[in-house]
């Protein structure tokens, strides 16, 4: 345990108890003063709560924790501020939220700036000219997060106009939906694309009338140059966004995080950082299992190796609504774009290999999470995991449906009944809500878009997430847009889908813990469960629903030891990425890169 009441003003130790208790029963730490929400239905609040070794040992009234006080324990004064457990991250992509640090921030407001392509020129531009020595060591110019549905020109930057930030070193524009992005002429000609180059399986090169590329590549397409990107960093760069990613999810209350979208490489360097330098929080890892399905099947396990684990595969059957390349059962709204009639987006591969990978996953007692976020998409999932359960049982592998963002009301009982776990993205209805219901789905079909009231309604488990990085891992976001489903206009998308607090929390913490087979150990205060802890800016069940994403994350508890302290790290949250924008603490941030 640290001598945290060394540090932390609130904290304070019991000196001279006479209480009859020995050193080796006594709690390191006693949580009290504020109210406490265990998220445990047989015992929903507590006074306080006792620690020792990383672990809770009692959960109850003052009395109760009264006889673990012993000489040398520390007393944390919640001060009437929230003791809950740590946030559990359904679905995110840890080291890919490190990797913002490298790059200029060309999200909209609230979380950044861009709001037409001359901005997002300019941003480029100014991030170039301060980090010119990152840019010259890295011979690429990055930015990640614009959008183009926030852009006033309503459109995707060209080829061309990235040549006007630079046309004779690379530049790569990742949307913030990550399924695409906007490359320049010099990018063009680096990975061999010209008029001639065929669609990648999976990928579409978007061309102009006069058949060039114009600079968009969507889907697979778009990888070759995302991997570009992150080659460029080298290993240490990979193991400083990995640390930085994880210390982003503990800023934000998550206590556990996952990687999404993993690989053996950011498995090996994660565990190798923390036997040197503990990481602040556990790592589930999701490799992609088109690519390393081998080392999935001999590394997954239900263990930690230095805060790491791989927790099974990661399938993409389809891309991002936003970005129009979701794959649906119906024609799109009314796209935005050169789109031909009836355009309803495409898969990633084919039916038959889906099934496969599902069939490798089952037959290895393998979990696998698929993205999945048009009808479309979904359709292919339930039908292999449907012919999966019908061949070789159920294994207990809980299988996880990621995004599900359009999904019909049939489908959500075929989930139900093939024992598939939802993760939904509720986030969507206040990001891109307005853009649902303008734009990808109508105005009908986007009310029930991320349907969390569906799966309440029938009494599911779910899990909530944000994707990062397409959004931050803003716990308290996540928690108000799947209880008031309020969009950027303020239209209020679909009432009957919103659900209330206490079932929102449940699905940041012991629903994604289960998710992640972790249900014994975490995801509420209870005795027994290791002392993963966050503590708010005030009690989420009694506050406006409507300032529920104005609630502050003061304190991350990891196993008894604080890993975050709002009050030591003041510039965490003031533009929502650490690192962004501030180009000393970029170069203080890259610093290990090689040349």
């Amino acid at each position: 345990m640290k001598p945290a009441f060394l540090i932390y003003p609130l904290i304070t130790v019991i000196l001279g108890s006479s209480l009859p208790v020995s050193a080796q029963d006594a709690a390191d730490t006693i949580y009290s003063g504020g109210p406490i929400l265990t998220i445990d239905d047989a015992q929903p609040r507590a006074e306080a709560v006792a620690v020792k070794n990383g672990r809770i040992v009692a959960v109850g009234d003052m009395a109760t924790i009264d006889g673990y006080r012993g000489s040398s324990t520390v007393e944390f004064d919640l001060g009437g501020r929230a003791l809950l457990p740590g946030f559990v991250d359904s679905h995110g992509h840890v080291a890919l939220g490190g990797m913002q640090a490298y790059s200029a921030n060309l999200l909209a407001p609230p979380d950044g700036g861009v709001t037409n392509i001359a901005a997002l020129q300019s941003t480029l531009r100014e991030w170039a000219k301060k980090n010119a020595q990152i840019v010259a060591g890295r011979k690429i110019i990055f930015g990640f997060g614009y959008d183009n549905s926030q852009l006033a020109e309503l459109r995707h930057p060209t080829r061309w106009e990235l040549d006007e930030v630079s046309n004779d070193i690379p530049v790569v524009i990742m949307h913030q939906s990550g399924h695409l992005g906007v490359v320049n002429s010099k990018a063009l000609e680096l990975l061999k694309i010209d008029a001639r180059t065929p669609n990648p399986p999976g990928g579409v090169i978007q061309h102009d009338s006069n058949g060039e590329p114009n600079g968009l590549l969507e889907e697979t397409a778009f990888f070759s140059a995302q991997n570009g990107v992150m080659k460029s960093l080298g290993l240490d760069g990979l193991r400083a966004v990995i640390r930085g990613g994880a210390e982003l999810w503990a800023s934000y209350g998550y206590t556990t995080a996952q990687d999404g979208l993993s690989s053996e490489t950011i498995v090996t360097l994660a565990r190798e950082m923390d036997e040197k330098q503990k990481l602040p929080i556990d790592i589930v890892a999701y490799p992609n299992v088109l690519e390393q399905a081998d080392y999935i099947a001999r590394s997954a396990s239900r263990q930690y190796i230095h805060r790491v684990r791989v927790g099974g595969a990661k399938l993409s059957i389809d891309g991002s609504p936003q970005g129009f390349t979701a794959f649906r059962d119906r024609p799109y709204y009314a796209p935005v774009g050169d789109y031909p009639k009836d355009y309803a987006g495409y898969p990633r591969l084919p039916q038959a290999e889906v099934q496969r990978v599902v069939d490798f996953c089952f037959q290895h007692d393998l979990q696998i999470i698929t993205h999945a976020n048009g009808e479309g998409a979904s359709d292919m999932l339930i039908t292999a995991i449907r012919n999966a359960r019908a061949q070789y049982g159920d294994p207990g592998n809980r299988p996880v449906l990621i995004h599900g963002q359009f999904l019909r009301e049939d489908q959500v009982d075929s989930i139900k009944a093939l024992g598939i776990f939802p993760s939904l993205f509720p986030m969507h209805t206040y990001y891109w809500g307005d853009w649902h219901y303008e734009h990808t789905v109508g105005p009908v079909a986007a009310q029930n878009i991320s349907p969390t009231g569906w799966l309440a309604q029938r009494h599911m488990t779910f899990g909530t997430h944000h994707d990062a990085p397409v959004a931050f891992p803003d716990s308290m976001r996540v928690l108000s847009a799947t209880v008031t489903r309020r969009t950027r206009s303020g239209r209020i998308l679909g009432p009957d889908q919103r659900v209330d607090v206490n079932t929102a929390l449940k699905a940041m913490t012991l629903w994604p813990a289960w998710q992640h087979f972790e249900e014994a150990t975490k995801g509420s205060i209870e005795v027994g469960k290791v002392a993963d802890l966050v503590v708010l800016s005030a009690d989420p069940t009694a506050v406006d629903p409507e300032t529920l994403s104005d609630l502050k994350v003061m304190f991350t508890i990891k196993e008894g030891d604080v890993v975050y302290d709002a009050s030591r790290n003041p510039q965490a949250h003031t533009s929502s990425m650490p690192f962004l924008g501030d180009p000393e603490v970029a170069h203080q941030f890259l610093d290990a890169l090689p040349d």
